[in-house]
């Protein structure tokens, strides 16, 4: 009976008490960020390769031009159209040759006059009307167009029509290689299409009567002509390009100074056609993410490159070359790549025939023939970092019931192995849902370059440090709008007293691994 009374009493006094806030305070450890940076990341084009040395070169390659005999010559679809009208009425027995006529058709080609050409896709529709009250046999055939040795020969059986509604009868033939000598009936004319057409009524039908009012017409039409062989003269023709060429490993680089040694830039023309080529690089330039601009000055700008027709044929083509090399003693190919910019500008001009038909129209192109401009640019991965900055931004997530919690105090904490020979300073910037700051804060110390450290299981030099970023009493009142932390490291490559920076080399495999928790001093009301 006691104990009852004495429950009920407790029960009462809670009740009628004022409940007051019970408060303690945690840390609270949130891993933010677990993220390991190597250069394989910031590039997808194999860029980085291995020397004797066990450090890195950068070796790129772009092809800057590739275009062969499409690009150069191509055929457009076109149609050939004969009619026949007789020139007085007349009968026509069955079997009768109600017509023979043979025309030539030019190939609307500006400047190029082509001689011969083998087909490599492509065919011919053909469509023919018969105006008789019979059926008509028609026979096409395109002297010079053969295969094998045999020229192209096709027969339409069309039935009966009149003059009003002249009956059509359609057909297609593949062309796919053909050879087609394009030089007219003397061999002396170029783009020219030869075809003759011939009518023959039906055998076994009626005599009809033939007038002037009758119209019979062939149309043939050709269509898709994809080639592989060419010859004639192919015009003088003019290919120029600024092509814009990114360098993913720049795209983090911020600000800053490097000193960048033994740059070689290479670049290659090469001709596999049977034409005369002359060639010039019109510009390379660098641009940074400011949109400064530092262009390439060197002999090779704006230099006419003389390229010499292929030798050879099909298979055996050879093409002729020219190339140039750009050092640091020809050009400021050094100062270039020190403008710190992932984005490259190249500019081209590829002229052929340039000083007219000089080959009589026997210029050639091979379904081989390519004509290409490429640019070949290799440094060792040897820099003196001053200052030099790069930055990422991650997306971050860090929540709290403002009603239960709130931040009273505490850091970020970075927690770094390095493997590149560099130190660095980090920043790091918190920012809302708009990417805008809500604050910054500078780390406490610096990240050690890893020739301050030990060698790992794979022999490479690794330094940990540990760096603390303290939040500030802004920061605490925005901690719920944190949505994204911007990390900034600026790069030094001091010498061993810290008085001066010095050229390293990024050895094979260097990585940074990069931990971020949050050590927040939280005030917790139940």
């Amino acid at each position: 009976m006691k104990a009852g009374l004495m429950l009920l009493g407790m029960l009462l006094v809670l009740v009628n008490c004022t409940k007051k806030p019970t408060r303690w305070e945690v840390d609270l450890g949130a891993p933010l960020i677990n993220d390991t940076l190597d250069l394989s990341r910031l590039t997808s084009d194999s860029v980085l390769v291995a020397n004797a040395q066990g450090t890195l070169d950068l070796d790129f390659t772009k092809t800057l031009l590739d275009i062969g005999l499409a690009d150069l010559i191509s055929i457009p679809d076109t149609q050939v159209v004969q009619t026949f009208h007789s020139n007085f009425a007349v009968n026509v027995p069955p079997g009768f040759n109600v017509f023979n006529q043979s025309e030539t058709h030019t190939i609307e080609l500006p400047g190029v006059q082509l001689k011969k050409v083998r087909v490599f896709s492509g065919g011919i529709q053909l469509t023919v009307y018969n105006p008789l009250p019979t059926a008509v046999t028609f026979d096409v055939s395109l002297p010079g167009v053969s295969l094998n040795g045999i020229t192209f020969q096709q027969t339409v059986t069309v039935a009966a029509g009149d003059n009003v509604n002249p009956t059509p009868g359609n057909a297609n033939f593949d062309l796919a290689g053909y050879e087609m000598d394009l030089r007219g009936p003397n061999a002396v004319d170029y783009n020219v299409l030869q075809a003759s057409v011939t009518a023959v009524s039906d055998p076994n039908g009626p005599t009809v009567n033939v007038t002037p009012a009758q119209e019979f017409k062939v149309e043939a039409t050709l269509k898709d002509i994809a080639l592989d062989y060419a010859r004639g003269y192919f015009g003088n023709q003019l290919f120029s390009d600024t092509v814009l060429l990114d360098l993913p490993i720049m795209e983090k680089v911020e600000s800053g100074l490097v000193d960048i040694q033994s740059v070689l830039l290479g670049l290659s023309f090469s001709n596999g056609t049977k034409v005369p080529i002359r060639g010039a690089i019109t510009q390379i330039a660098n641009i940074n993410p400011t949109g400064s601009t530092v262009a390439l000055n060197a002999p090779v700008i704006g230099q006419d490159l003389y390229l010499a027709p292929a030798t050879g044929s099909w298979n055996s083509l050879n093409p002729s070359t020219q190339q140039v090399q750009v050092n640091s003693g020809n050009s400021n190919i050094e100062q270039v790549m020190e403008n710190l910019g992932s984005k490259f500008q190249a500019g081209y001009a590829i002229e052929i025939n340039p000083n007219g038909n000089l080959n009589a129209g026997w210029d050639e192109i091979y379904s081989t023939s390519r004509i290409k401009v490429v640019l070949h640019a290799q440094m060792p991965l040897q820099l003196q970092a001053d200052q030099l900055t790069l930055a990422d931004t991650f997306q971050v997530s860090l929540k709290q019931n403002g009603a239960k919690t709130r931040v009273v105090g505490g850091y970020f904490q970075l927690d770094a192995a390095n493997a590149f020979p560099m130190q660095a300073q980090f920043k790091l910037s918190f920012l809302n849902a708009q990417k805008s700051v809500i604050d910054e804060s500078v780390g406490d110390a610096l990240v050690l370059s890893s020739l301050a450290g030990m060698p790992n299981a794979s022999g490479i030099l690794v330094k940990n440090s540990t760096v603390r970023f303290y939040v500030s009493e802004n920061l605490m009142q925005h901690i719920n709008e944190l949505k994204f932390l911007r990390v900034e490291a600026i790069l030094n490559t001091p010498v061993a007293s810290g008085a001066s920076n010095q050229v390293v080399a990024i050895p094979v495999g260097a990585f940074m691994q990069v931990k971020v928790q949050a050590a927040l001093k939280t005030e917790i009301v139940y």
